[in-house]
């Protein structure tokens, strides 16, 4: 019994963590990729055939991949995020109230500080083309 509910936890975490990623799509100061990586470890944990759904989802599932195999972030996806977190927290600093505008440009600092600490991955290098 116990065994079925952490399955069913670990599923329906990942589900809001999908879902908080879509969210993320359309809403700047709501980070994608982060869900969708928790997703992946959540599905891991609850269910092969969720952590295989998005595995092989065309947009989603080569960032699980590719994250799960260099453990690094591609240098224009950093610049594109922090450009991103910038707007967004001087968007919500301008439109929110004097006493809380501060607080999602405090929080993109951390994960901009956090995203700029893990590894950068190079671009992948081409092979030289041996056809004339």
């Amino acid at each position: 019994m116990r065994s079925k509910a952490l399955r069913w936890f670990w599923i329906t975490s990942g589900l809001l963590a999908l879902a908080l990623g879509a969210i993320g799509i359309v809403l700047p100061v709501l980070p994608t990729v982060p869900f969708v990586l928790l997703a992946a470890y959540c599905f891991s944990r609850g269910s092969q055939r969720w952590e295989n759904w998005l595995l092989n989802q065309p947009t989603l599932g080569p960032m699980v991949r590719d994250w799960r195999e260099h453990r690094a972030v591609p240098l224009r996806a950093k610049q594109l995020a922090t450009v991103m977190m910038t707007i967004s927290s001087a968007l919500s600093w301008w439109f929110l109230p004097t006493n809380i505008g501060w607080i999602p440009a405090a929080t993109c600092t951390l994960v901009a500080i956090y995203l700029w600490r893990l590894p950068t991955r190079s671009a992948p290098t081409r092979q030289p083309s041996t056809e004339p």
